[in-house]
């Protein structure tokens, strides 16, 4: 081989995430630098390299993004639900081979504790709805704000409001556990511990910090049921220090957002819609 021809030639990284045994009780460590690949589009293996993060991020990012496209009249909208969920898988699947090992499943166990989160978003949501309602706080302070219940039913067509439903519950079954477990327990769990070098964190390390910080930011993302938004994200967080696995923290939110959405429509609970 001459050597213009060997010029033209350009080493491929393949940096594979670094993990200990899955049946090993030690952390898990995805180490996650960019793994290269010669098919990979060039501006994402130059994204990912500058900025690791992304992976874990990214997705989660673009949800929230395309969340500001919810201004379409209530007859349509199944369109911007649409876009959100397809824009959010699109995303992670574009940053597929540079995710970390997502662990096994523990499908049982994801089916029992998502039950279970579930029906104690809807209880203690309630109960706390209760509280300040008894003591005369309700409405004061925003944090005291109470959520008026809205049929979304109403002013639609039937066939609107199935397309609509169908397509909220997939997102919320799907797409959402996704982005959001890559974003909160694959990196946000690490870099409430080193957000400079959080790659270096092996995920399934615990500090009080950020098992308290992350449960506490969550309140960011659910103003409305802040309260019940903490404990959940306690219990998420305690399931993936035990198992440090994502994709059963996957599973286990995906099961509370379905076990919710059957029972908001079955009994017509609509403060949690």
């Amino acid at each position: 081989m001459g050597n213009g021809a060997a010029a033209e030639i350009r080493s491929v990284e393949r940096i594979r995430p670094v993990r200990c045994d899955q049946n090993s009780r030690g952390p898990m460590s995805d180490n996650v630098q960019p793994t290269v690949s010669a098919a990979a589009p060039t501006w994402v293996d130059r994204l990912v390299r500058a900025q690791p993060e992304v992976v874990l991020m990214g997705p989660f990012m673009v949800y929230l993004l395309l969340l500001g496209l919810d201004r379409f009249p209530d007859s349509l909208r199944a369109i911007p639900i649409a876009i959100r969920g397809v824009g959010g898988l699109w995303a992670v699947w574009v940053l597929r081979k540079y995710l970390p090992p997502l662990g096994r499943p523990h499908l049982p166990l994801a089916v029992v504790f998502g039950c279970i989160a579930a029906a104690g978003w809807v209880a203690g949501q309630h109960l706390f709805n209760s509280a300040v309602t008894h003591a005369g706080v309700a409405g004061k302070w925003y944090i005291f704000d109470l959520v008026e219940p809205v049929d979304p039913r109403t002013g639609i067509s039937p066939g609107a409001w199935w397309s609509q439903a169908v397509l909220r519950i997939t997102v919320a079954v799907i797409t959402v556990p996704i982005v959001e477990e890559l974003f909160w327990r694959g990196f946000m769990l690490r870099a409430f511990i080193d957000w400079h070098r959080w790659d270096r964190v092996p995920m399934g390390t615990f500090t009080w910090f950020s098992f308290l910080g992350t449960s506490l930011l969550s309140v960011a993302q659910h103003p409305s049921n802040w309260a019940v938004s903490i404990f959940c994200w306690m219990l998420f967080n305690a399931l993936f220090y035990w198992k440090r696995s994502l994709l059963f923290l996957i599973l286990v939110h995906g099961v509370t957002n379905l076990a919710l959405y059957v029972y908001v429509i079955a009994w017509g609970d609509w403060i949690f819609w």
